[in-house]
């Protein structure tokens, strides 16, 4: 029994005339909870869309998929429909986020953004399919881990544009099926084989993005230097494009380093010795190599005699998580060459011994011979 206060007497309230009506409004205030939105995130609250582009005549590099994206949405639109679902794959930053973008936009529909972490429950993914739009296009990044239930869900979604929504439990229960508006979907991912087969076939189109060469990366520094009003050459974005790892996300970060350097230690232009100074502050050569992945290569070479060693090793002996070296530093030293993937573990190359100032194994055994 709740004991009140003297001090605090409530005060006599009338009774409540209209229950039913308050239960009632208290279900469609759940119901219409429940198929809110909630893991999507709003493209005006994207802190970067100044700097993305926002049509394919702005988007620099990746010919080929934008070659094959354009036929798509021509074809689409002379047909009147929609766009096929479209996976794309390739390590991060290299602008899969800003491709989904460009495809609403070229397309005339809204796009909605979330991650297949911020799907855990059924409600989330129901309350982004319902409230789709005909045409609109959602944008989910690391695809690859979605929960079993919510994988499910999308597999009727995506190719019959319906949801089958299960009512009451045991004996009693029955599917519901909701018609959804046709709809995209995108789908990004850096690891295509964690998909499951089901879902990976539910795609009509499976794109990788490559890594930039130079000159493009050099393209997006001076783009992204004339949006932020920061005055560069083009030696000085030559220089940050060629530490960039071939990635815009990378080479656009370096940027904003480069400039507050700049502005701090010079007059505030940058230029290719600017750069080159500002860069080796933050410990990044001129192969876009950092500390980690300097730690990494000499830890191969000098501990485990150039490899092979297998990736737990290497992470326990780093300090890094194994899913971070195998998605984040892995595929770029495999690009230039410095590291090699065999079935007894990793290898470290020739030329990772030279950048590292090491004698590479074939001339050490020389010079014992």
């Amino acid at each position: 029994m709740a004991i009140i206060s003297s001090k605090q007497q409530p005060q006599p309230q009338e009774p409540d005339k209209q229950p039913r009506q308050r239960k009632q409004v208290a279900k469609e205030s759940s119901d219409e909870n429940l198929l809110q939105p909630q893991a999507a995130i709003d493209e005006t609250d994207n802190k970067e869309e100044g700097i993305r582009p926002q049509r394919f005549a702005d988007y620099i590099g990746q010919k080929d998929l934008k070659d094959v994206l354009e036929i798509a949405i021509k074809a689409a639109k002379s047909r009147g429909e929609v766009l096929d679902h479209l996976l794309l794959y390739g390590p991060p930053g290299l602008g899969k986020t800003t491709m989904a973008m460009i495809l609403a936009s070229e397309m005339g529909v809204n796009y909605k953004i979330t991650s297949a972490p911020a799907l855990e429950r059924p409600r989330d993914i129901m309350g982004l399919l319902i409230n789709l739009k005909p045409g609109d296009i959602i944008f989910i990044d690391e695809i690859h881990r979605l929960s079993r239930m919510t994988e499910e869900i999308l597999y009727p979604a995506m190719e019959d544009y319906r949801l089958d929504i299960t009512v009451g439990r045991g004996s009693s229960a029955r599917t519901r099926s909701i018609p959804l508006s046709k709809f995209t979907l995108v789908g990004a991912t850096t690891r295509v084989g964690a998909l499951t087969s089901p879902l990976r076939d539910r795609f009509g189109l499976i794109q990788k993005l490559r890594f930039y060469e130079v000159e493009e990366l050099s393209q997006i520094v001076l783009r992204t230097a004339q949006l932020l009003k920061t005055d560069v050459n083009k030696d000085g974005a030559l220089e940050i494009a060629r530490r960039a790892r071939g990635t815009p996300r990378i080479a656009n970060r370096l940027l904003k380093r480069v400039r507050d350097y700049a502005e701090v230690k010079s007059t505030g232009e940058i230029d290719e010795t600017i750069a080159a100074e500002a860069l080796q502050l933050f410990q990044v050569d001129p192969c876009g190599l950092d500390w980690t992945d300097r730690t990494m290569l000499s830890t191969i070479v000098e501990q485990f005699n150039g490899g092979p060693v297998g990736l737990d090793t290497i992470a326990a002996a780093t300090g890094e998580d194994t899913q971070t070296i195998e998605e984040v530093y892995e595929p770029y030293l495999m690009q230039i060459g410095y590291l090699q993937r065999t079935h007894r573990g990793r290898v470290a190359t020739p030329a990772a011994y030279k950048h590292l100032g090491f004698k590479p194994p074939n001339e050490q055994l020389s010079l014992l011979g």
